[in-house]
């Protein structure tokens, strides 16, 4: 059993960040609040951290203004989060969607998606990480490229791949259509190491079935099964989403995906230091 962290966003700003705002500008200009949240996760009890890279690449970046510091703003993630962690513990790579789409269905050039999350895997790199996490995905054609990206300039640190999804009729989908024996099929042979979901707008049952279903597609891939679910279905309080699952509960819920088949384990938006402690203690007891 391996753990990942929980939540960045949820956690910077209960430290009063300011939604909206380029999270990653913080790992430059206030690095002890994303300090502090690697280290409460930490002490929690986990193996592993996650940069704050989720919006890192030089497209998300650009929406922001700060595309000019795409290699500055993921590398000082990366050391962040690798000081806080020291030699024991891990630190993996953050690796979100570009937020557009490739042609035909968007405007976006294969090459230039590629040379956007380059520039963000330089950055990381530079930065100590020990493998890359490339999560919230809910396009095939996405994934590839960010694999390739990182492929192009590491041949040999570990990719963890996560998609997002959400209920469709007796099985789960991402936005874009991708069944969990699709991205299976399709990600199996690209040299990864795990594969599996986070985030979503599934309830904890659900998170369990999908899991089932993962773990039946993955029978002899040889890859490993990763979750990161959300601390229960997201419901909205004027424009604000609340995740009402409380640490306990979280930790039984990851308990009966572990029994399906998950081996790297974590937690998505709405879970806190308290939610990973929680599964921490209760899994290794």
């Amino acid at each position: 059993m391996f753990f990942l962290d929980g939540a960045m966003g949820t956690q910077l700003f209960a430290r009063g960040v300011r939604q909206g705002q380029c999270v990653e500008r913080l790992n430059v200009e206030q690095p002890q609040i994303v300090a502090e949240v690697h280290r409460a996760y930490l002490e929690a009890g986990c193996d592993a951290v996650l940069t704050n890279t989720f919006g890192g690449n030089s497209l998300s970046l650009r929406r922001h203004r700060v595309d000019a510091r795409t290699e500055k703003l993921n590398e000082a993630g990366a050391r962040l989060a690798r000081r806080e962690a020291g030699p024991d513990r891990y630190v993996l790579g953050d690796i979100g969607p570009c937020g557009d789409f490739l042609e035909p269905i968007g405007t976006l050039k294969t090459e230039d998606l590629k040379a956007a999350f380059v520039r963000q895997v330089r950055g990381l790199l530079d930065g100590g990480v020990d493998g890359f996490l490339i999560e919230t995905m809910t396009a095939l054609e996405e994934i590839e490229v960010v694999i390739e990206a990182v492929r192009s300039i590491c041949a040999d640190l570990p990719i963890l791949v996560s998609l997002a999804f959400d209920p469709a009729k007796e099985s789960f989908r991402t936005m874009m259509g991708v069944s969990p024996q699709q991205a299976v099929g399709r990600l199996a042979g690209l040299g990864i190491s795990a594969v599996g979901f986070n985030c979503g707008t599934l309830d904890m049952d659900s998170y369990v079935r999908l899991a089932q279903e993962f773990a039946g597609a993955l029978s002899g891939k040889g890859l490993l099964l990763l979750a990161e679910p959300n601390a229960g279905k997201p419901r909205l309080e004027g424009e604000r989403a609340v995740y009402d699952l409380a640490p306990e509960e979280f930790a039984r819920g990851l308990e009966r995906i572990h029994q399906a088949g998950a081996v790297i384990v974590g937690g998505c938006c709405g879970t806190s230091p308290e939610h990973l402690a929680a599964a921490v203690k209760h899994l290794r007891r």
